[in-house]
């Protein structure tokens, strides 16, 4: 790869952090009262807690601001994984059921009275290992369906049937319990508090490093699995990487922040659009950049139509996404 398009890589993806960076600093703005921005510096840089408008940047808008960033790193870079190990720029955590297998487990921990499932750890473990068996799931599936499409088709019938067994659970439970439910399906930044920053961040963070470790062997995946085998890599032991990978990443953003549609679709072909590069060293920088400004752009959006409608999360993302979705069918076919 030469130096100019090394050259227009950097420059790319410091002009996207910039653009982040600026769109966190107005996102932290934007709210039921009105702060200015030296004061949201301020209660960045030194936090007086006898201040509300800083206690209030502090306690709510920054657990926002950051969830959304870590959100749509995380969907983003398991979206690119899963196109990656497909071959298929339609395939993704939530096409492929494994956003289905996260939210089923965590239907059982909220609406069963369960107590081992009672703390937010333990919400959090149910998604990750719903997501884990249901990439196993789907992994399994793949080395008998060799058509893609094909195994496209499994991953919703599992979405499907995941879903259906939700709708039993909910049968059986409690008004509360169903309430809270429904109200975490639709998708929302609100639910991450300061003290869980710190899990919500460090998981998300070990996906991304393990991502990054693997890049070499995603880089010759894009040539088939026969000719990367060839040339040196463990195509078994890169399959499940991807799989505990997107597991990682899906279980903790749907525990947090309930089954998000569409972002781990949408984010990596505009990233594949923008770059014009096969280089994933590359594609994985400019997904999380691109994913944490989506969903940061997803929560401006909803503050500045709060006084005209509220929109849950998780509707917004599919009104952006889905007319995507069809333009890359068509594009293609």
């Amino acid at each position: 790869m030469d130096k100019t398009n090394n050259r227009y890589y950097v420059q790319v993806s410091g002009g996207l952090l910039l653009l982040l960076l600026v769109a966190v600093l107005y996102d932290l703005s934007l709210g039921s009262v009105s702060i200015s921005w030296s004061t949201i510096v301020k209660s960045i840089v030194d936090y007086d807690i006898t201040s509300s408008e800083e206690l209030t940047v502090q306690v709510f808008r920054i657990p926002r601001v950051l969830t959304a960033v870590f959100t749509g790193v995380a969907l983003s870079i398991a979206g690119l994984l899963m196109q990656t190990l497909f071959q298929n720029p339609l395939a993704g955590p939530y096409v492929l059921g494994i956003n289905s297998g996260a939210s089923l487990l965590v239907a059982l921990s909220t609406m069963t009275g369960v107590t081992f499932f009672s703390s937010d750890v333990d919400m959090v473990s149910a998604a990750l290992v719903g997501a884990l068996a249901s990439g196993l799931f789907i992994l399994f599936c793949a080395l008998y369906v060799k058509n893609k499409v094909s195994l496209l088709l499994v991953g919703i019938m599992f979405g499907s049937f995941a879903g259906a067994l939700v709708n039993v659970v909910q049968s059986y439970s409690s008004p509360d319990d169903l309430k809270l439910f429904m109200l975490w399906s639709f998708g929302s930044l609100q639910n991450v508090e300061m003290t869980q920053l710190p899990i919500f961040g460090g998981v998300v963070l070990i996906g991304v490093l393990l991502s990054f470790f693997i890049v070499k062997s995603l880089n010759l995946l894009v040539l088939g699995e026969s000719s990367a085998s060839f040339l040196g890599v463990n195509v078994k032991f890169t399959r499940f990487s991807i799989i505990y990978i997107t597991a990682i990443f899906t279980g903790v953003s749907t525990a947090y922040c309930g089954p998000i549609a569409f972002v781990g679709l949408i984010v990596p072909n505009i990233t594949k659009m923008v770059y014009k590069t096969t280089n994933h060293f590359f594609l994985l920088v400019g997904t999380l950049l691109l994913g944490g400004l989506m969903i940061v752009f997803c929560d401006i959006l909803m503050n500045l139509l709060q006084p005209i409608v509220s929109l849950p999360l998780n509707a917004l993302t599919a009104l952006m996404g889905a007319p995507l979705v069809v333009w890359i069918i068509l594009k293609r076919f």
